[in-house]
């Protein structure tokens, strides 16, 4: 047994002393070890560490649900949790939607946990920061690269006990030359999975064959986009359409059995491996298929969302979810079937991921990355938001100009929709969401339309 399952159990004993025979309770023992690494003006300038054992209980007594959490996870401060968190509950008001506990379910099977990813430590975290910087070739770079690890155990009243642990690394650096900006960035569960150098010169080929950018008028655009805007395109679907939450509320686009999409796009979530094995009710975790060849077959679920929308719980649930709905965090849209990527090299903005599909446009865009992004209508997905880290003109299958970046205003289902995506990239990368460790695996995407509506002059 873990010494975060040890904790768990614990405190359920507490309640089980302190609170009688009828409470129901949960309990999450977490630890997080998160390092980074951040460089700015091509040298390291912090590297930061933290390391926390979190216990966070959810107690649900006499019809009322109450929950409270601590890092003080000694004895007293283990009681302390318990007794605050039933004075809390019986000031409560009445919760009429508690969805019960998850029973005793198995874990499913994961990939091997990587340990030297755990373990890494600044050097390892430097070495690739020092091959991106060379690799750039005298352009000012800057970014981070960080590792995390995370193990937990769970205990519940109904008797389900289970533990596991993950890793992490990424990295996202930017290099940079007369006002271009150039991208590139990478996740994975080894920090191993990580080059350096191969970011670098990718970064800095885009900043490179992004000086000199012609303004284009706002309308609608032929689009190749590159993995990283594909990745903001997950992020949306997953926290506004496949939330179950959304859907359960009919605040959501997705309709189940519909053949929403084109019948190039399958849409998974693949947590497994990338991160715990359960999630903060115990219930596993495993494949969930989102979208398949087109057709929405899912939406993600906590207990509570199931249970107002007739379904099961697909291992979706997290700290806040039965407040803000329960989200898929490693969601991965599908590359071509069989398809063989070019290899990556340094020559010119288009990535190898997207080179195939470029050459298939008449008149388009070829666009590196969206930046705030925002919802204008939930219901059908409108998005509002910018170009970044590169657009470029291209016009018989080459890219003839660097383009200023743009705003856009587009429904990300319609993009997606049938008849709307012309291609799909060969070869799909990991990339690390920019404020948490939540993780995309993305291929390229070529789409009939885009619609952009404004410019850098207004």
């Amino acid at each position: 047994m873990s010494a975060e399952l040890d904790l768990a159990a614990r405190v359920i004993e507490l309640i089980r002393r302190l609170a009688g025979a009828g409470a129901q309770a949960e309990v999450v023992a977490a630890h997080s070890a998160e390092a980074l690494t951040r460089f700015a003006n091509s040298a390291i300038h912090q590297n930061v560490a933290d390391a926390t054992t979190t216990v966070r209980l959810r107690l649900h007594l006499d019809g009322r649900t109450a929950g409270g959490s601590t890092t003080v996870t000694g004895p007293a401060g283990l009681q302390a949790l318990v007794e605050r968190t039933i004075a809390a509950s019986r000031l409560s008001p009445p919760d009429q939607a508690w969805p019960g506990l998850t029973p005793p379910t198995a874990l499913r099977a994961a990939p091997a946990f990587d340990e030297a990813t755990a373990a890494a430590g600044p050097h390892e975290r430097a070495d690739r920061v020092r091959d991106f910087v060379r690799a750039a070739d005298g352009l000012e770079t800057a970014g981070f690269c960080r590792t995390s690890y995370h193990s937990a155990g769970f205990a519940n009243t109904a008797g389900q006990a289970v533990e596991g642990r993950s890793a992490d690394a990424a990295m996202d650096g930017i290099a940079r030359l007369d006002g271009a900006d150039g991208v590139a960035r990478r996740a994975g569960s080894r920090l191993s999975e990580l080059d350096g150098a191969a970011l670098g010169t990718r970064a800095a080929a885009k900043a490179r064959a992004g000086g000199r950018p012609v303004e284009l008028p706002p309308g609608r655009y032929e689009v190749v986009l590159e993995p990283t805007a594909v990745a903001d395109i997950l992020d949306n679907l997953a926290t506004f359409g496949f939330n179950g939450k959304a859907y359960a509320q009919h605040q959501s686009f997705a309709e189940l059995g519909v053949p929403q999409f084109d019948p190039a796009v399958t849409i998974r979530d693949e947590p497994l491996g990338a991160t715990l094995p359960f999630d903060q009710e115990g219930t596993p975790r495993d494949t969930l298929v989102l979208v398949d060849r087109g057709t929405t077959t899912a939406v993600s679920h906590d207990r509570t969302s199931a249970a107002e929308a007739g379904a099961a719980s697909t291992g979706h649930a997290g700290a806040a979810s039965r407040s803000w709905g329960p989200i898929a965090s490693n969601l991965g849209l599908a590359p071509e079937p069989g398809g063989h990527a070019a290899p990556e090299t340094g020559e010119g903005p288009t990535a190898a991921s997207a080179r195939t599909l470029v050459g298939g446009v008449r008149r388009g865009l070829l666009i590196t990355d969206f930046w705030y992004t925002r919802v204008l209508d939930q219901k059908s997905l409108v998005i509002t938001g910018l170009t970044r880290n590169g657009v470029w003109l291209v016009e018989d299958g080459e890219v003839t100009a660097a383009v200023g970046n743009m705003r856009f205003t587009q429904s990300y289902p319609q993009a997606l929709g049938p008849g709307a995506v012309l291609g799909v990239g060969a070869e799909a990368i990991a990339l690390p969401d920019r404020w948490s460790g939540v993780r995309y695996t993305a291929p390229a995407l070529h789409l009939k339309s885009w619609n952009l509506t404004g410019n850098a002059s207004g």
